[in-house]
């Protein structure tokens, strides 16, 4: 096989796509990798570049193909786009990254540490299980409002409504009161695992030098700076280019 310069490689869930071209643009290379191939495929092969287009799993595949001895260089699909030169499929996608990552003018996103991805997946996980409260507390609210109880607005007056159901509960039908009380237990859970989510957000800021300065700038916490330092890309990665929280 002669050299390989450049390498596009379109990821996947099961089978990969490379496209690998040499120093003269020759392609040299143009096969289809199952997951469990990748790593031995890029482990056979001289230290070359290797592009991606960024996703969720680049930022792991990146990190263990640069383990190896590669360059791997992450870039916005949207930037990717314009280099596909006929119909989509995976071997036209992998040309494309091929081609891309070679471009003067490219831009790129910065690969996140497992760290970084770890501190986001906390942020992640709390807005989902805040998320899935507020659906909780309007269903307490609507229910409870069948049986005319009604309280004031917003998260923090909960427990006063849980209150007034308590004093009452013995004038409702048993199926009802089983029912209230069992979403009343789940937001008592949720409440505790958003408890738990933050403290380990406020932990990890006290560890971290760049999110401590962050906090004082007015108006920032410890949330906002957490996920300020875990999403933001690397400034001295050259040609940053912004992307989603991955």
């Amino acid at each position: 096989m002669k050299t390989i310069a450049t390498i596009g490689l379109d990821l996947a869930k099961n089978v990969f796509q490379a496209h690998g071209i040499d120093h003269a643009g020759n392609v040299v290379v143009r096969r289809q990798l199952r997951r469990g191939e990748v790593l031995r495929f890029f482990s056979s092969i001289q230290p070359c570049l290797v592009g991606i287009e960024a996703c969720g799993s680049s930022h792991y595949w990146s990190r263990e193909i640069e383990k190896l001895g590669h360059t791997v260089k992450l870039m916005p699909a949207g930037y990717v786009k314009p280099y596909v030169k006929r119909g989509k499929t995976d071997a036209a996608d992998a040309e494309a990254i091929c081609e891309a990552v070679t471009r003067p003018t490219m831009r790129f996103v910065a690969a996140k540490s497992a760290e970084q991805q770890s501190v986001l997946m906390m942020h992640k996980v709390r807005e989902l299980l805040v998320r899935q409260r507020t659906m909780l507390i309007n269903s307490l609210r609507g229910h409870l409002s069948e049986f005319g109880i009604v309280g004031a607005g917003g998260a923090k007056n909960v427990p006063k409504l849980v209150e007034h159901f308590h004093e009452i509960q013995d004038t409702l039908p048993e199926v009802a009161r089983a029912m209230l009380w069992a979403i009343i237990d789940q937001l008592q859970r949720l409440g505790a695992e958003v408890v738990k989510i933050e403290k380990k957000i406020v932990d990890a800021v006290r560890s971290d030098a760049a999110a401590r300065r962050l906090l004082s700038v007015p108006g920032v916490g410890p949330i906002t700076a957490s996920a300020i330092t875990a999403a933001v890309p690397d400034i001295k990665c050259p040609g940053s280019a912004p992307m989603a929280q991955n």
